[in-house]
């Protein structure tokens, strides 16, 4: 069965909780006993993740402090992942706790409507506005890359010989 995927509907209590379905609730029971990595998204989302996962995206640089010693840019992407990162345990009812700071950064206030969206290593809690635009945004990236996929197929076909000349 695939883990972490489907999107579904939900609302943020007035404690700032979300109730997770029970299939990502099952998901994340399987993979980390419902201890998971919450992460502040550039996009505008909080992201739920086993936290093998996340130490696996934090893992890719061999020598971290070395490379921060001597890069700016490295040090502001160090100091976002941990500003905007912090451990969270899945309550026994399936909710989930997400703090102000991160609400206010998603737009996730007491009330509003949210879609928790499976990403397969994990799930992206989204204020539903925000979702429809991203969804939007990556259909018509998709429309437009398939665009440019069949425009260079033509053109390489304009450029193979015509069989028996």
């Amino acid at each position: 069965m695939l883990a972490f995927c489907g999107q579904d509907p939900c609302s943020v209590d007035a404690n700032g909780r979300i109730k997770l379905s029970p299939r990502f609730i099952s998901d994340f029971q399987t993979r980390c006993s419902g201890e998971v990595v919450m992460h502040c998204l550039p996009e505008g989302a909080v992201a739920l993740y086993p936290e093998d996962v996340y130490l696996k995206m934090r893992d890719e640089e061999t020598n971290p402090a070395a490379r921060a010693a001597v890069n700016m840019a490295w040090r502001r992407t160090m100091r976002r992942f941990g500003a905007m990162s912090r451990s969270e345990k899945i309550s026994a009812q399936g909710r989930i706790t997400i703090p102000a700071g991160f609400r206010d950064y998603a737009g996730l206030q007491p009330g509003a409507e949210a879609v928790v969206v499976g990403a397969e290593i994990g799930v992206e809690i989204w204020n539903a506005e925000r979702w429809q635009a991203e969804i939007l945004q990556i259909d018509e990236h998709f429309k437009e890359k398939g665009v440019r996929q069949m425009y260079n197929d033509l053109e390489m076909e304009d450029k193979e010989p015509t069989p028996g000349t």
